[in-house]
């Protein structure tokens, strides 16, 4: 088969090559074989049930109600517990990528989280924690900038944290006491 880019042809030629591909690409497994496959899926790491059923929709040539069948059975044996995965999605955003709250909060949300798991998820990031961390970005950013105004030098401090999902009046709390000299 001949390369292109989606540049060398129109738009519909170029989408009518991916669906195509991607019929290429699906396997036709049996329900054991697409079983042991999601297994290893979420084994890997944590998943969601989204993830998992996108994943079995994508790859395999199985019916909505087999891989429902399938996800169900993962719940069972505790391959997929998304209460689980909340908690170890929020502690390591937080924990690596010094995320705030509200981003975290959103990401689960958009994976398909319930509010049960992502209440129980904000639940493993220690309050302590989470204060000692904002205020180390907001003096690491403050010491980044070489902005002379003090006013303007907040304001990029404070839209920086916000970015980073944390909430704006505990910012503005700890921002009055941090010198950004």
């Amino acid at each position: 088969m001949q390369c292109f880019s989606s540049t060398d042809l129109p738009h519909t030629s170029y989408l009518k090559m991916l669906e195509t591909d991607e019929i290429v690409k699906k396997k036709k497994v049996s329900n054991k074989e697409a079983f042991l496959r999601a297994c290893n899926f979420c084994a890997y790491q944590e998943r969601t049930q989204q993830e998992v059923r996108r994943r079995l929709h994508e790859s395999y040539i199985i019916s909505r109600d087999e891989v429902e069948e399938l996800i169900a059975r993962l719940i069972e044996e505790n391959f997929v517990n998304e209460e689980r995965f909340a908690k170890a999605f929020a502690g390591g955003k937080f924990r690596v990528k010094r995320w705030g709250r509200i981003k975290i909060k959103n990401e689960l949300r958009l994976r398909g989280l319930s509010n049960y798991c992502i209440n129980e998820a904000m639940k493993e990031i220690e309050e302590e924690d989470y204060m000692i961390t904002l205020e180390r970005i907001l003096e690491k950013k403050a010491h980044s900038i070489k902005e002379k105004n003090v006013m303007k030098k907040k304001y990029a401090v404070a839209t920086f944290a916000q970015s980073k999902g944390y909430e704006s009046n505990l910012i503005w709390e700890l921002l009055e006491n941090i010198d950004l000299d």
